[in-house]
Formats: structure tokens, C-alpha cells, sequence
């Protein structure tokens, strides 16, 4: 019988003697006190830097503690394992062996196999839990993605939140299941050959049940501020151990193949050796006997966290979630033009182009967005496994107004050829849940907060959209829907059902066919991809050729038309056709015509050197 158990140098763990040891850092305080649920306050030994710490078997496994601040107030543990109820209760000591894993022998898959499925956990299903999930595995395993990436699940305030504004980082949400059906979870998902991913936040902690600024100051500072707060002083080793070690935990107990880090760019690294790359160092050191792979959301399209080495191998991070790409084909989709859409509008074909053969679109250009400063660098040096690409996500669909997905609102066809696109292309592509059949449910931006931080969240999420003129009055803004109304949250379940009508059900089918081929044609040939391996070429008015040198030396060729003329090709395709939406493509461009609405996709054996497109 195999189990894993990570020993973090915060918070509680069963002690093998019996009993557990308790720790925590307080620099600020001369002393701290252990209280265990209906058992009594005991005095902590105080140790160097700061550190507080007692072995015990006053609290057995199950029990409630908390620690107790010399003033008397008594605060959950920052780095518990698990809560008995709420942020603001007692923590309930874990055992993190009590699970016994099936697939302890579960190697992973490599990068170049992966297909994000991303998910919230409490509106994937009806039950809103890590069970409900468990459920429909085996439906995501035969849909043919490879990887599951929940939304963060580390306990925030209230029972219904996205995630983003968690407070114990160590925590699974109990309204969830805890860590022991998060377990369940991750090794059923093993079981199947599916990967498991965690959407963690290292940036910020939430505004409800967060007590670290009482019992350690030092781990923010107060005079640099952030929207959050004070900025986290990752400088100091025990605050960057809180978060390495968060991360290995999640990797190390819980088994999971990968972390998402969000919005990296939000960590204000004040420090000669970047959290960042420590911690993926860390991680890459420790972890040797699987395949691990760790990707990023970062506004600013850099690419120093990204680059391989000389041999080709991943040094840091695997990849990169592209908004870019979004933002062209959204744009190309929509014609929308407001916020960071503006961004696109011009020339919006030759952007998405540019996206897929060489990463980023903004690569030092200067961003009409952002007042016209110069945003991002050269991204060819990356190869096209190093960015995320996706149509639609969680914030995509959830920081708009109304929460609409894309499908309510660009014509299907659209739509598909997009799709197509996305699948396809040697990106690492990931769907939101309920894409695959064209999902019509929006997905509301929720939380459970009440009285006055409740109303703030409530006026700050409608005054967002100030800017925008359909929201200038405070009459339109008033039906922004409430994030706080249980409404939002219920009305962000997805409807099951929906997937068998005629309609959906042709879509469910085309995402189905298009997942086996590149499982059959494009992921056996990415290892080994490299920098440079893209190039592009526009044609007449929004049709264009990319083409790809794959690891294996063949090329891949996307001809596409978003025109609703016929275009003419001066390069007609070599090699063989693996797929065509519209039937007659192929023959119409073996003759130098690429039909209106269509995409095909050519696979060339032994090419050995990407000519320009």
C-alpha cells in the first residue's frame, strides 16, 4: 500500500510517535499559544527566526486547533490542511497518509500530449464536488482531452467563489470534499490516463479569513501596496517556503501532474533570486521519477520563464497561456472592438497568423490598450508547445458583463473553423468546460460575501464596466447580475442535457474527430520541436497560410479563409490532407483556389526545413 505525505515547515502534521507537531512563523510576537478544541491552550516553544512550534497529542487526527495570539484572539492555522467549517474556525488536523493511492506507479505524459480541459469544480456538475467531477471522467477520458485543470480549490470565504480569492492556500475548499476526495479525485483521474492540473495564486490572499497580517506583519509590506493590499515580502525565506512549499505539496501529496500559476506578473519580486524560478528549480530537482509540467498567466508576453536549453529541454516553465491568440480570433469571431479588444481590431487575420507561428502578437509593438506603450518581445524563439492557446476561458467568458460564451456570440460556423484551428495547430490547446458542444449557459464571476464587503464586491464588479459606453449610467450598471445572488452561481451550472440536442451534439462530435487526429497526427510529432519553427503568410483579405516544421522534421500546413469569396493560393499545398472543414477543399486548393469559410490542414513528410510561408 503506497501513500504520499509532503512535510511542509508551516502549519500541523501527524507526528509518526503519534500526536503532531504545530508551527508557525510570528517574528512580531514574543509569544503564541495552541489551542486544541475542548482540550485546553498550551504554550508553544519559541525557536530561531521567528518561529513558534509544539509536538503534541492533544489534537488528535480530525480534532480542531487554532493558534491563539498573546492579546487572546484566536486565528485558523495560515497553513492548514483542511478547516472543520469556515476561513474564520478552527483547522482540523489532517492525516496526509490516510489515503492509499492505486497509481502510485503513474509517470504522467509528456507536454507535447497535452489537452487542457479547464473546469470550475462547483458548477461542473450538479453536485458541485470533487466526486461530481469523478464522475464524468470517464466521459472527458473518451472526449479525448488529456488533462483536467481545476479552477484553484484552496479555501476562500462562503461556500461559492471562482477561487481566485483564496485564504488558506493549503486548504481544499470543503464545500468540495476536502483533500481526502480531492485525492480520490486525482488518482481516479490517473487511473483513466488523465492528467491533473491546479490553477494556484501566489500573488494575493483573499479579503475575507486571511489572518497572516496579524500573526506576521513581516510577510507583507505595508508601504508597497498592490490592489490587494500590502505587497508579499517574497524576499524573506520563510514567506518564499510558504509558497514553494505550497506548490510541492499540491505536486507531492496530492499527485497532481501541474500547476497554472495566475498572474504572475502580479508578484512583486523585490529579491536577487526571483521566486519564479526558484520555485520551478525546486520543483524540477525534487521531482525526477514523473513527468511534471508548470505554465503561466502573465500579461506582460515575456519569454525568459519559457526558454529551453540547448538540448531542447524545459529548464522552467512548459508554457505560457496566450491571451494574444484569444484576443485575435475573438476579435476575428466578434468584430468586437472595446477594452483590449482594441488592440486587434486592425489587420485581425494577419494577427492571428502571427500568433500561430510565432507566439505572441504583441512582441515590442506599442498597445493602443495601454496608452501606447511597447508591450512584450520576440516570442519565435519559443517553440509553439511553450504557449497555451484557447478560444474561450474562465475570464474570458466571466469578465464580461453578461458572462456570455463565445457561442452566444459569433456565428457557428465561425466558430468551428476556429475550433479546427485551435486543435490542430502543434499549441498546446485547452477548452473550457462545455465548449465541446457548444455550451449556451453563461459563466458568471460569483462569490458568498455579505454585509459591507459584500456590497464592495458587488458596486466594485459594476464599476469595472464604467468605461464602457453601454454603461456609462448607473441604471445599465445596475443589471450587471450581483455576484453575491445564489442565482449567478446556479445559473453558471452546466446544462448536461444540452449536449444531446441535434445541434450541440454535431459540434460535441466535430471537437471529438478533431481531438483523435491530433492525437493520431500532431502530438506523436512535437517532441523535439523547436524555436523558430513557424512561419506565415498572408493571402488575399482575411485567408492566410502558416506552416510549421514539426519535431519529427515533417511540416504542417494550415491554409485558412475567413473570407466569403473564394481565394486564390499561389502555394498549392504539398503533402497529405489530415483535414478540411468544408468537403471539396482539397481539391479546389490542389487547383490554387481556397473556398470562402474554410480551413484545411496538410501534413508533408521529410520536409527537413521550413521554406517561408
Amino acid at each position: 500500500m503506497t501513500r504520499f505525505r509532503f512535510e511542509t515547515s508551516w502549519g500541523a502534521i501527524p507526528t509518526e510517535g503519534g500526536g503532531a507537531r504545530f508551527r508557525i512563523w510570528a517574528p512580531s510576537h514574543s509569544a503564541m499559544t495552541l489551542r486544541a478544541e475542548g482540550r485546553g491552550d498550551l504554550p508553544m516553544r519559541q525557536a530561531e527566526g521567528g518561529w513558534f512550534e509544539l509536538e503534541t497529542d492533544a489534537v488528535p487526527v480530525g480534532g480542531g486547533y487554532r493558534f491563539v495570539l498573546p492579546d487572546g484572539f484566536a486565528i485558523p492555522d495560515p497553513a492548514a490542511r483542511a478547516q472543520i467549517g469556515d476561513v474564520h474556525g478552527p483547522s482540523r488536523l489532517v492525516d496526509p497518509k490516510a489515503h492509499v493511492w492505486r497509481t502510485a506507479d503513474w509517470k504522467g505524459r509528456p507536454w507535447g500530449e497535452t489537452v487542457f480541459y479547464e473546469l470550475h469544480t462547483g458548477t461542473f456538475t450538479g453536485k458541485g464536488t470533487f466526486d461530481g467531477v469523478n464522475e464524468k471522467l470517464d466521459y472527458l477520458a473518451e472526449l479525448g482531452v488529456t488533462a483536467v485543470e481545476l479552477m484553484p480549490v484552496a479555501q476562500f470565504g462562503g461556500n461559492r467563489g471562482w477561487g481566485y480569492d483564496g485564504v488558506l492556500l493549503y486548504a481544499p475548499h470543503p464545500a468540495y470534499g476536502g483533500p481526502e476526495r480531492l485525492k480520490a479525485l486525482v488518482d481516479a483521474a490517473h487511473e483513466r490516463g488523465l492528467m491533473m492540473f491546479l490553477d494556484v495564486v501566489y500573488n494575493h490572499f483573499g479579503p475575507d479569513g486571511s489572518y497572516l497580517h496579524l500573526v506576521a506583519p513581516d510577510f507583507f509590506h505595508p508601504e508597497r501596496q498592490t490592489p490587494w493590499g500590502g505587497a508579499i515580502a517574497y524576499e524573506k525565506p520563510p514567506v518564499r517556503d510558504f509558497f514553494i512549499e505550497n506548490a510541492l505539496y499540491w505536486l507531492e501529496e496530492f499527485r497532481f501532474d501541474g500547476l497554472r500559476l495566475d498572474a504572475i506578473d502580479q508578484i512583486d519580486q523585490d529579491t536577487e533570486e526571483p521566486l519564479l524560478e526558484e520555485l520551478a528549480l525546486t520543483v524540477r530537482s525534487r521531482i525526477t521519477d514523473r513527468e511534471i509540467h508548470l505554465t503561466t498567466e502573465d500579461d506582460r508576453n515575456i519569454t525568459r520563464l519559457h526558454v529551453r536549453d540547448e538540448a531542447g529541454r524545459i529548464r522552467l516553465y512548459d508554457g505560457e497561456w496566450n491571451d494574444d491568440f484569444h484576443h485575435a480570433a475573438h476579435v476575428m469571431a466578434t468584430h468586437e472592438s472595446e477594452g483590449y479588444y482594441a488592440d486587434y481590431t486592425r489587420e485581425h487575420a494577419a494577427k492571428l497568423a502571427k500568433a500561430l507561428a510565432t507566439g505572441f502578437v504583441f512582441q515590442g509593438e506599442p498597445s493602443v490598450f495601454r496608452d501606447n506603450e511597447p508591450r512584450g518581445e520576440p516570442s519565435a524563439i519559443l517553440p509553439p508547445t511553450a504557449f497555451v492557446n484557447f478560444l474561450q476561458n474562465h475570464d474570458q467568458i466571466g469578465n464580461r458583463a453578461f458572462n456570455e460564451r463565445l457561442t452566444m456570440l459569433a456565428p457557428g460556423r465561425m466558430l468551428e473553423l476556429l475550433t479546427a484551428i485551435l486543435l490542430l495547430s502543434p499549441q498546446i490547446p485547452l477548452l473550457f468546460m462545455g465548449e465541446e458542444w457548444a455550451e449556451t449557459r453563461s459563466f458568471g464571476f460569483f462569490t458568498d460575501f455579505h454585509g459591507e464587503l459584500g456590497d464592495a464586491v458587488r458596486e466594485g464588479r459594476r464599476n469595472e464596466f464604467r468605461k464602457w459606453p453601454q454603461f456609462a449610467s448607473e441604471e445599465n450598471r445596475a443589471r450587471i447580475p450581483d455576484p453575491n445572488a445564489e442565482t449567478t452561481f446556479t445559473s453558471s451550472r452546466m446544462d448536461w442535457s444540452l449536449r444531446f440536442d441535434t445541434a450541440h451534439a454535431r459540434r460535441l462530435d466535430l471537437v471529438k474527430r478533431l481531438l483523435k487526429l491530433r492525437r493520431d497526427e500532431i502530438a506523436p510529432r512535437l517532441a523535439g520541436i523547436g524555436g523558430n519553427a513557424g512561419a506565415w503568410k498572408m493571402l488575399d483579405g482575411d485567408a492566410f497560410l502558416v506552416r510549421w516544421l514539426l519535431g519529427d522534421g515533417s511540416r504542417l500546413s494550415l491554409y485558412a479563409n475567413f473570407e466569403q469569396e473564394v481565394c486564390p493560393v499561389p502555394d498549392v499545398p504539398d503533402g497529405r490532407l489530415i483535414f478540411d472543414w468544408r468537403p471539396g477543399a482539397d481539391p479546389a486548393l490542389r487547383e490554387g483556389k481556397l473556398p470562402p469559410l474554410s480551413v484545411a490542414f496538410y501534413l508533408e513528410q521529410g520536409a527537413k526545413a521550413l521554406p517561408n510561408a
